[in-house]
């Protein structure tokens, strides 16, 4: 892991690793930007995208392309649930939010239609 705080990259790892760390899964090769390995974290049914602030943020926007290209990593490489994990930045990088579907959510719960 590159030891610059003032890179990116930086902030992205320890996201990504905490990411992994928490939900049992792996992150992938340079953050997904391979022809066969997609998203930044995956488990055997999920494909987790990361999104962190270098610097601490009051407020954090969630852009429908982001959902979007997930998915369909999520479709080509077999996993059947999409998350995009974000937090507001700053030196910690371990609390994490998820942005999942109403379908997901709703499994989560056990509720059904």
């Amino acid at each position: 892991m590159t030891s610059n705080k003032d890179s990116t990259k930086w902030f992205s790892d320890r996201q990504e690793l905490a990411v992994a760390r928490a939900i049992d899964g792996r992150r992938t090769p340079m953050s997904g930007a391979s022809k066969f390995s997609k998203g930044d974290v995956v488990t055997n049914n999920w494909l987790v995208e990361c999104k962190t602030q270098t610097t601490e943020k009051k407020s954090f926007s969630i852009k429908k392309d982001w959902i979007e290209k997930a998915t369909e990593e999520a479709f080509s490489t077999g996993k059947s649930h999409v998350a995009i994990a974000f937090n507001f930045g700053g030196e910690d990088q371990t609390q994490n939010l998820y942005v999942i579907s109403e379908r997901d959510f709703k499994t989560l719960l056990g509720v059904t239609e």
